[in-house]
């Protein structure tokens, strides 16, 4: 008889173990046993993540380690700890995990390309956490499972116990830590369950590169004709909305690599964004929530289970996991050749990018590493002063190289297989309207049937990118965005700072980027 599974290595002793649990045993057991666990009218698992709903990317901590350290960008995001430090939490989260009656333990692949895929176990203490990455993850085969041997990471999630805040280092009660030498990550005070999923992706930003493989945030889809399209976007810009197209196979919606070979998704399931989700914008992601998918901090109807997508009164960042199958038009194996079209996604509330234009490789380079988005602060347009925000490389937060060796890998993939960059506005125009979805999926839809190709641009004088005048099913007048402004200076003055903004943005990379690349920026328009 073989032997039963244990995790004695790793110094934990609890007898009972869930491994790869099916989806009934670990939603009996999250119905049983969690607090706040229901299932909603259509069938999915509606789980509260206490406290913490959403990441905490003050308090993650990397180890600082001769092997990794002159790798890693140092600063704000890639926060340095030491190994005493490290290994006092590691301690802490060993004795919370040895006080559960079971355990949770997922063992599964983050990388559909067996070539790059890295085996990952999981260590938990809720139902919900162990589904939630049964989704995100790349599930064995039996014979795989039984075969899987020894991880390449280790993620032990011990988040329903506090870090000690009197611990040198320590900022809060949460701490998440990646150790790169030991392989491991250690999760404490948060019980938000994306921190799993984005260890992971971080330690795939650190590891793809070492090879040549370009790691990136964004979301992928093909088209019948084997087209690849790669579409970058912070969180709210449509980067999961927009991907799920009916008319194309989806890749996956978050987190790719491009190889010598082709684009590969590193997860097996999605992550969408919930809030004021609706059958009729979004029906793939809608009909993807059923059995199996996991609801994170919805508000519902306590008698029929009725979800309200409308409600935030718990946080705005409420959340649906489901495996990549739950899409009806998927690509499986989620694996697929070069990109053809780069599609960089922002939501700009300014008013004063174009919500279609085509840039040049170097401009590529330049709005790769700015990052862009920006969001109202309140909730009308015009009343409240806009955000921007900028994040290198769409996802600033999981990138542990300095942003310029991504941008370097990306230009060069760009040249080699002749992909073309576009940038997308979701955001609103001059009048104080937001993109209607239906006029963006059109652009993306032009894209796709290369509609841009013969079509008449006009040359943006500040920021330099190509913008067509004309597009199916667009009303041209939304295409420029001057022509939305009834007060063209105020437009000009508005734009002068957004440039403004980037270009002081960009002051942090000048010293390590191509000089075609900064001179690619954007520049101050001068007024009369």
């Amino acid at each position: 008889m073989a032997e039963a599974f244990n995790l004695r290595k790793y110094g934990i002793d609890t007898e009972t173990i869930y491994r790869n649990s099916s989806v009934p045993v670990l939603y009996e057991l999250g119905l049983r046993l969690e607090k706040g666990t229901a299932i909603s009218d259509v069938g999915a698992l509606m789980t509260y993540s206490g406290e913490k709903t959403g990441r905490s990317p003050k308090d993650k901590r990397i180890v600082r380690h001769p092997d990794s350290e002159n790798n890693i960008d140092w600063g704000d995001i890639n926060i340095g700890l030491d190994e005493h430090t490290y290994m006092v939490n590691h301690e802490r989260a060993l004795d919370y995990l040895n006080t559960r009656e079971h355990l949770f333990v997922v063992d599964a692949f983050a990388g559909w390309d067996p070539d790059y895929r890295i085996k990952t176990r999981i260590i938990c203490t809720r139902a919900y956490h162990a589904l939630f990455m049964q989704n995100m993850l790349i599930m064995p085969s039996k014979e795989e499972l039984a075969n899987f041997g020894e991880p390449d990471y280790v993620v032990m999630n011990a988040g329903g116990f506090p870090a000690n805040r009197y611990t040198s280092e320590m900022t809060s009660k949460t701490s998440i830590d990646v150790n790169l030498e030991r392989k491991e990550i250690v999760i404490l005070g948060t019980q938000y369950a994306g921190e799993m999923k984005k260890g992971l992706f971080g330690v795939m930003n650190y590891l793809m590169p070492l090879e040549g493989v370009m790691p990136m945030h964004c979301s992928a889809n093909v088209g019948e004709k084997g087209d690849v399209s790669i579409l970058f976007g912070l969180s709210g810009t449509g980067k999961t909305t927009l991907s799920a197209d009916p008319k194309r196979k989806l890749i996956g919606d978050d987190e790719h690599c491009w190889t010598d070979k082709g684009t590969f998704n590193i997860e097996g399931g999605c992550y969408a964004k919930a809030i004021d989700l609706s059958a009729e914008n979004e029906p793939d992601i809608f009909n993807a929530i059923r059995f199996g998918t996991v609801l994170e901090n919805v508000v519902y109807d306590k008698d029929t289970r009725q979800v309200d997508y409308s409600d935030v009164s718990i946080t705005q960042n409420t959340r649906a996991s489901y495996p990549i199958e739950f899409i009806d038009n998927i690509q499986i194996p989620c694996i697929a050749g070069h990109p053809e079209n780069i599609i960089f996604l922002t939501c700009d509330a300014f008013g004063v990018l174009p919500p279609v234009s085509k840039l040049t490789p170097e401009q590529a380079s330049y709005h790769f590493i700015s990052g862009y988005t920006a969001k109202v602060a309140g909730t009308e347009m015009g009343v409240t002063e806009p955000q921007a925000t900028f994040s290198a490389c769409f996802g600033a937060a999981f990138m542990m190289w300095h942003p310029n060796r991504y941008a370097e890998l990306l230009a060069e993939k760009i040249k080699t297989h002749k992909a073309t960059a576009w940038l997308v506005n979701t955001g609103w125009n001059g009048s104080g309207s937001r993109m209607k979805l239906k006029h963006t999926r059109a652009m993306i839809d032009a894209i796709h049937n290369h509609d841009f190709d013969n079509a008449e641009y006009v040359t943006d004088e500040e920021f330099g990118f190509q913008i067509p005048t004309s597009c199916p099913n667009v009303p041209e007048e939304v295409l420029i965005p001057k022509n939305t402004w009834e007060d063209k200076e105020k437009y000009t003055q508005v734009k002068n700072k957004l440039v403004t903004l980037f270009n002081d943005n960009f002051e942090q990379f000048k010293a390590n980027v191509n000089p075609e690349i900064v001179a690619a920026g954007p520049k101050v328009a001068e007024t009369a």
